[in-house]
């Protein structure tokens, strides 16, 4: 896929992590493909990328996301005064759940039960067999990130790790790890805002297709 090539030529570096980069962009296709969804968690610069991620994918990123011509339909016969204006500014969206979102949810857990567990307690409700966790932690040894990797398993849902080039812990416990070839912390947040952003991009070129 040419998007793929084009990373690897702007970001030598990343030559090492291909194989898996290529890989998760295809998991996460066939996921959305089948109607599953991404949940993303991590902390600190990690949540600001989960962020980042849900928000390249819930809204048109590179290409126009028109609705498609049923959706249009239902919405002329059901709101034929609002139509125009819904269609015009809606878009297709790809199901993402940034997990680091929900402050009311996070900080009530966190205090009155365990901050640990914040990330696996909403892996727990929102996944599903066939759902994907990318999991960002740049020690690879984030325990909250951890024990929602535990949790994926459990809930039927594959794993994507994006992390340093030890991988940590969480390597083990991932389907595909892309393990980033840098080992102190900003240097690794600079590695995987690039791999993120191919990702989405291959993502919704396979599902949206070229204008």
């Amino acid at each position: 896929m040419k998007i793929l090539q084009e990373l690897e030529q702007r970001y030598p570096a990343l030559k090492t992590c291909m194989p898996e980069i290529t890989q998760a962009a295809s998991a996460l296709v066939s996921c959305f493909w089948q109607d599953g969804k991404l949940l993303a968690c991590g902390n600190g610069g990690s949540a600001a990328d989960c962020e980042h991620i849900v928000g390249e994918l819930m809204k048109a990123f590179r290409l126009h996301r028109r609705l498609d011509t049923d959706k249009q339909r239902q919405i002329r016969e059901t709101y034929p005064e609002q139509a125009d204006v819904m269609i015009a500014n809606l878009q297709r969206a790809v199901p993402a759940i940034s997990l680091v979102s929900q402050t009311a949810l996070m900080t009530a857990f966190g205090n009155d039960v365990s901050a640990q567990m914040l990330f696996a307690q909403q892996v727990l409700s929102y996944g599903r067999p066939g759902d994907y966790l990318l999991a960002i932690s740049t020690s690879g040894n984030s325990e909250n990130i951890l024990h929602a990797a535990r949790l994926a398993h459990i809930q039927g849902v594959r794993v994507i790790a994006l992390t340093g080039s030890d991988g940590g812990k969480l390597k083990a416990l991932s389907d595909i790890a892309i393990c980033v070839p840098a080992d102190i912390t900003y240097q690794i947040q600079e590695l995987h805002l690039p791999v993120y952003h191919c990702l989405c991009a291959c993502v919704e070129n396979e599902l949206f297709g070229e204008d």
